[in-house]
């Protein structure tokens, strides 16, 4: 597969969204909230989003397309190549003033991502990959690091609120998931892990980097990653880097029984086995069960009815909030109280 044209038209347009971006921060910025205070959205993600759009369907007009930022429609769902952007990785590090956040463009074939541009605009970095062709940073070949004492890149939010209570040696927290992804492509950290959701727009050229390097990405039950699916929000945590430090990892999670969350949990998932025996029986079927565990045990259960009901809470307060707030931003909003 030969990506040379996808490739310099990606590069292009991340590098426009990205002065797009640096202009929307000199004139200043009305920040909005979609779902909590910690998903803002601004003027500044929609433009870079129709910047990006145009751009690749004036480009690739036969190419199925998926934005955070632009209303999505099933005519994707039919394509071989869909092209999936995040134009602003890390809101809320851009409308806060830091560095980290990044433009990502990701091109996914097959259901598999073989293309990534991220673009950090702040600290002008741009990192570009094709699988079977290698990665580059600001256009000199880059690659996994060789250290054995491996740098876990983990979420600031998720290190704020819980992961700094635990003794995992190497994490470095920080904002966006696609320049974590990015710089591990590059030899900058080796590893990543997050204990929440993410959605294929924050992953996919993320992914595509990481693979060209000559790693992976998976869900953390072990499964595999899809692009292009008609939900496109992957249900659970991701664990991706160098394919050593990976297993590495994996057995520090376990060992800590560090927590994931399980979105829309079906009989068919892993984690289903977690449930007790009563819940399995109970709850098979039900489309919209959501759990958080560890170590083989449910930490929290959320069972939210078709009305926007909860009909089952339950769990250790803590985990119940972290829970509950994995469901708002799926759901796109908060689950209503539990009903009588």
């Amino acid at each position: 597969m030969t990506l040379s044209h996808e490739r310099t038209v990606a590069t292009r347009l991340a590098l426009e969204a990205g002065e797009l971006l640096r202009t929307h921060l000199e004139r200043g910025l009305t920040v909005e909230h979609k779902t909590s205070a910690d998903d803002p959205v601004t003027a500044a993600d929609r433009e870079a989003s129709e910047l990006i759009l145009a751009g690749l369907r004036a480009a690739f007009a036969e190419d199925g397309l998926l934005s955070e930022e632009a209303a999505d429609t099933s005519a994707r769902l039919g394509q071989e190549r869909v092209w999936i952007v995040d134009p602003i990785d890390g809101t809320k590090e851009f409308t806060s003033g830091s560095p980290d956040y990044a433009v990502s463009i990701g091109l996914a074939v097959g259901g598999e991502p073989v293309l990534g541009v991220v673009y950090a605009p702040a600290t002008d970095e741009l990192f570009v990959g094709v699988v079977g062709e290698g990665v580059t940073k600001n256009g000199t070949p880059a690659g996994f690091s060789h250290r054995t004492a491996y740098v876990v890149s983990v979420s600031d939010t998720e290190f704020k609120r819980e992961l700094h209570r635990h003794d995992l040696p190497g994490m470095v927290p920080s904002g966006s998931i696609a320049l974590k992804l990015a710089r591990i492509a590059a030899g900058e950290a080796d590893v990543t892990f997050t204990m929440s959701p993410r959605s294929e727009w924050d992953i996919a050229a993320g992914h595509a980097l990481v693979r060209a390097a000559g790693g992976e990405m998976r869900r953390r039950d072990g499964r595999a990653i899809r692009y292009n699916v008609a939900r496109p929000h992957l249900e659970q945590g991701i664990i991706g880097g160098r394919p050593e430090a990976m297993d590495w990892l994996e057995g520090e999670l376990r060992a800590r029984n560090l927590p994931t969350a399980h979105l829309s949990l079906t009989s068919a998932d892993p984690a289903w086995a977690v449930l007790p025996p009563e819940d399995q029986a109970a709850l098979d079927g039900h489309p919209t069960v959501f759990v958080r565990h560890a170590g083989g045990r449910v930490l929290a259960l959320l069972v939210v009815g078709p009305d926007g009901n909860v009909e089952r809470a339950s769990g250790d307060a803590f985990h119940l909030e972290r829970l509950t707030r994995d469901v708002t931003r799926a759901l796109g909003r908060e689950p209503a109280k539990v009903g009588g």
